[in-house]
């Protein structure tokens, strides 16, 4: 005979923990989430994920902010929004951070800005066979939504939709990067990373926000038309190359 009585309260705990992990699993998997479409996203009642959302907060994990709008602005009020903490993301990342800034330190202290610059980029060119044969093999329109897919696959929770007006284009938001903290450090790693979005992509790419910076997510604009070949690596500084680790906001 199935138990009808209340559950234990332990086994109440348990759930509790998996549905608030769910929920902040969802922001890091989202970005910047309103109440609204947390409730979408896992499946629960508004109410509910403001429930687990006040747990979360309590416990440091979220944060509520405005909505960070790109393009022209609506009127009234930005939505409110909530993004994870630092403490929040440490949950998630695996990262070695520091012991990788303190390798990234020993490399600049001993060449330079030349050797951590040349080291940011090579690391980029390991991953690059992957993801040019991942690209290649979409349609040009379909290419942005391809490189989002590989990034997604190697844990940057990555996403592609329609730039908002009067942009013409797309935006490419990661929701996560394993290296942010030592991004924070040595803002190469992103420079380097806008350069072979834009070597994969075939076009000038461009950077406006970044997780390293404290923004909720990296958002790279990539404009529609014009080149789609995927070029060399070392022939794709950019402008926007400069700006990778910074919000021009």
């Amino acid at each position: 005979m199935k138990y009808t009585g209340e559950a234990p309260q332990e086994e109440l705990a348990t759930g509790e923990r998996s549905t608030r992990n769910r929920v902040a699993r969802s922001i890091l998997d989202h970005g910047p989430s309103t109440v609204t479409a947390l409730a979408k996203h896992v499946g629960l009642t508004q109410a509910a994920v403001r429930r687990h959302l006040d747990a979360l907060v309590t416990d440091g994990v979220v944060e509520a902010r405005e909505q960070r709008v790109y393009g022209a602005r609506t009127r009234g009020r930005p939505a409110k929004v909530f993004a994870l903490t630092d403490c929040g993301r440490d949950a998630f990342d695996q990262s070695y951070d520091k012991l990788a800034a303190d390798a990234l330190r020993w490399i600049a202290e001993s060449g330079g800005d030349e050797a951590l610059v040349a080291f940011a980029r090579a690391r980029m060119a390991a991953q690059a066979e992957a993801y040019r044969a991942a690209i290649e093999a979409a349609a040009p329109e379909d290419r942005t939504r391809a490189l989002a897919k590989a990034l997604s696959a190697d844990g940057y929770a990555a996403t592609a939709r329609s730039a908002p007006a009067p942009q013409q284009g797309e935006q490419l938001c990661q929701h996560h990067c394993p290296v942010a903290h030592v991004a924070e450090q040595f803002p190469q790693l992103c420079e380097a990373e806008t350069e072979f979005f834009s070597s994969l992509l075939g076009t000038h790419v461009q950077r406006l926000a970044t997780l390293a910076h404290g923004d909720g997510v990296c958002t790279t604009f990539v404009p529609r038309g014009g080149p789609t070949a995927a070029q060399p690596a070392q022939n794709t500084h950019s402008a926007s190359a400069s700006t990778a680790g910074r919000n021009p906001a």
